[in-house]
């Protein structure tokens, strides 16, 4: 009887983690969503100073991406229109 209830709390404490990292990964891809272009642009700037190269295009570009989404972050969507907040 010990060995049932003992599996039971391990098959709930693994139901949380599992909705938990679900939230998570849901979280980040919205996340990314909005600022992968943004990111992308910037690490590609990077990587042009590093190899010693001018970044100024990957700059204007990261700042375009970032000004796009912030005006997509401060619109107002609702359940209807969720397509149209993802570009789609």
């Amino acid at each position: 009887m010990h060995t049932r209830q003992r599996n039971h709390c391990r098959g709930q404490g693994m139901t949380e983690y599992i909705v938990i990292l679900a939230l998570v990964v849901v979280s980040a891809i919205g996340v990314y969503s909005l600022f992968g272009k943004t990111v992308r642009n910037q690490v590609a700037g990077v990587a042009q100073e590093i190899s010693g190269r001018s970044a100024e295009d990957q700059i204007k570009n990261a700042e375009n991406a970032a000004q796009s989404a912030s005006s997509k972050a401060n619109a107002d969507y609702g359940l209807g229109e969720y397509d149209e907040a993802n570009g789609g």
